[in-house]
């Protein structure tokens, strides 16, 4: 078992003192306890011993093709992707690779400074936009606690938001504003390729459909126990697009055909996955896939998830263009902060997507 730092308030240290607070030696007696929090019971909360493959199935775009007169052949690829796995990654994306490394140097700095400073950035108060989290913003009224600690804020627009970002480190926000600023860029490319793959007009994406975008940096410590804990349960992504960026340490995994399969970490990579949003808008045609995120035992890792979606008062509906009396809609039209508050209720649990089904004539 690694030796972890008692001083704290992390997740693997809350976890720590759990089981000493119990006089319990061995973690696993803990998870044996009906009382038990941490992960829960069953194959859905636990990850287990299987050793899951990593796939080389899932789809790597080369996004400079489309810049150099191949644009339709990358996005009948983006399409499939979209349509077979719900998820891709891309290359040569046009954001470099220095900007990369010094965002994710920013991100790994902030869950290393002083516990002082980071208490005051974990607050409950919901008219608060930037916090600091351990396992979720409900740790104590979780069934399910998750092995992660997590900073969450808007960042577009980025004038809203950026001069209620974290002050510590000194450089957070402005290397985090013009990071976030090329990955919203990246974001608008990608949806415009997207929407030329669905047959909608250019630019369909222009507007408050993209309004609002989401950054959530996690950090899933070195665990001691990770058969038995998960970093990010079962899920699916509420928005139009996530757009990921990973350190060099693997752990997010997709569901595909019932099976578990781990994606690789690519360098200088960005893992972008569907959301139920941009399902809804292309009626079923490109997919949200369910994923998770598993810990290790000898290495933290450290992500950052850039989440495009609409603005809250958005109305989010099948287009029009790909509708019509032989593909009728599937899901009814709804403002996204509705469809945002019914998601965190059930928490990206497949049923979402039922409430928001039109009714068959």
């Amino acid at each position: 078992m690694n030796i972890i730092s008692l001083e704290g308030s992390g997740a693997a240290v809350r976890w720590l003192k759990e089981c000493i607070t119990n006089n319990l030696v061995c973690p696993k007696r803990r998870y044996g306890l009906t009382s038990c929090q941490l992960c829960g019971k069953g194959t859905e909360s636990r990850p287990g011993n299987v050793k899951v493959p990593f796939s080389n199935s899932i789809p790597v775009i080369d996004l400079s093709e489309a810049h150099k007169g191949d644009r339709t052949n990358t996005i009948q690829k983006i399409i499939k992707a979209a349509e077979e796995f719900g998820f891709f990654q891309v290359i040569n994306h046009g954001v470099s690779v220095n900007e990369m490394k010094e965002a994710m140097s920013v991100f790994k700095e902030i869950f290393q400074m002083p516990e002082e400073y980071k208490k005051k950035l974990c607050t409950n108060d919901p008219s608060k936009p930037c916090k600091m989290f351990t396992s979720s913003f409900n740790y104590a009224t979780e069934k399910v606690h998750l092995w992660r600690d997590s900073l969450r804020h808007p960042c577009y627009p980025l004038e809203q938001w950026q001069h209620l970002w974290p002050e510590n480190p000194t450089t957070y926000r402005e290397c985090v504003g013009n990071f976030s600023n090329e990955v919203k860029e990246l974001g608008s490319r990608i949806m415009n390729l997207i929407s030329e793959g669905l047959g909608l007009k250019c630019g369909y994406f222009d507007n408050d459909l993209t309004g609002s975008m989401i950054l959530s940096v996690n950090h899933y410590p070195s665990c001691p126990e990770p058969s038995l804990t998960l970093g990010m349960s079962k899920h699916s992504d509420p928005n139009l697009i996530t757009i990921l960026m990973q350190d060099d340490v693997s752990g997010l995994q997709v569901l595909k055909d019932g099976k578990w399969i781990a994606v690789e970490v690519l360098p200088h990579s960005f893992v972008i996955n569907i959301g139920y949003a941009l399902q809804i808008i292309s009626n079923g045609k490109l997919k949200s896939v369910e994923h998770r995120v598993v810990t290790n035992s000898s290495q933290g890792r450290t992500t950052a998830a850039f989440c495009l979606a609409p603005s809250d008062d958005c109305t989010v509906e099948p287009a029009e263009a790909i509708t019509d009396e032989h593909n009728p809609p599937i899901f009814k039209s709804f403002k996204y902060k509705d469809f945002i508050s019914h998601y965190f209720n059930k928490y990206g649990d497949t049923v979402v997507l039922k409430s928001f089904v039109a009714p068959k004539n």
